[in-house]
């Protein structure tokens, strides 16, 4: 697929004015590649013309797994979606959304002109925050082995002092981690009347986890925009008189997380 070109789609958006689309000119998405509004009826999205060799379906299965191309791209993905936001409505369509052309996306719009609207209505005057709760039990050391401790003088029963430690360790990741779920509760509480739809990820683990704690809790709340001061000082104080919890909130992003993207679109 050398030299061909294919079109990456980044957002749905209510076709905008002149001025709008002026402001964008010299926006640049994936690949240093620059936006463009691809218009059908009172829709748009906004796209951007990337190598076919990079872009591909069947080069996209090995790229997705390059975590620094993946990191670029999404970084890039982001940036455009985030500017479109901070003029109009968006609906962000997932990463890596491609279109063998133009009229491939139009067609698209065509196809999902009222449900578009309908979400683009929906997400009117809304921002979307991530609230994060974390237990964090300290890391103690590994305490020492009866049998590694037997030699001690200062402890005569060393074997009692290790099962205590290990007690005591496991006394306090117990507690902690009930008081992160009392903090999870309290968010879910406080959300209430303030936002107006709640999305629940997979707590984060593995490479994507936070060193200093465990993730419980790993939401994403749809808020009306002039609640949003109020709905972030209500969850950063959820956890206020829980020791070893913290409640982490981020944003307001684009409603990622409420969006019902396009099909898969690879090279359609």
């Amino acid at each position: 697929m050398t030299g061909q070109r294919l079109s990456y789609a980044y957002a749905v958006v209510r076709s905008p004015g002149a001025e709008t689309q002026a402001q964008l000119a010299g926006l640049r998405g994936v690949a240093g590649t620059p936006v463009t509004l691809v218009g059908s009826g009172a829709l748009a999205a906004a796209v951007s013309e990337v190598p076919g060799e990079d872009f591909s379906e069947s080069a996209l299965k090995s790229r997705l797994e390059d975590l620094d191309w993946l990191e670029s791209t999404a970084r890039a993905h982001h940036l455009v979606i985030e500017t479109l936001a901070a003029r109009m409505t968006v609906l962000p369509l997932r990463l890596a959304t491609v279109y063998l052309d133009g009229s491939r996306v139009e067609q698209m719009l065509n196809e999902r002109q009222e449900a578009f609207a309908d979400l683009l209505d929906r997400f009117d005057a809304h921002l979307e925050w991530g609230v994060k709760v974390y237990a964090e039990v300290p890391l103690a050391s590994e305490p020492a082995t009866p049998s590694a401790a037997a030699g001690s003088a200062a402890d005569p029963a060393p074997g009692r002092a290790y099962l205590r430690t290990r007690r005591q360790h496991r006394q306090a990741h117990e507690d902690t981690r009930r008081a992160a779920e009392e903090a999870v509760r309290r968010t879910e509480e406080r959300a209430r009347g303030l936002a107006v739809e709640r999305a629940r990820h997979r707590p984060q683990q593995g490479t994507l986890a936070d060193a200093r704690g465990e993730n419980l809790a790993n939401d994403a709340y749809l808020v009306p925009r002039h609640l949003a001061a109020e709905f972030r000082e209500r969850m950063l104080h959820a956890a206020d008189d829980l020791p070893g919890v913290r409640v982490e909130v981020t944003g307001p992003w684009a409603p990622y997380s409420f969006a019902t993207p396009a099909e898969g679109a690879r090279e359609r």
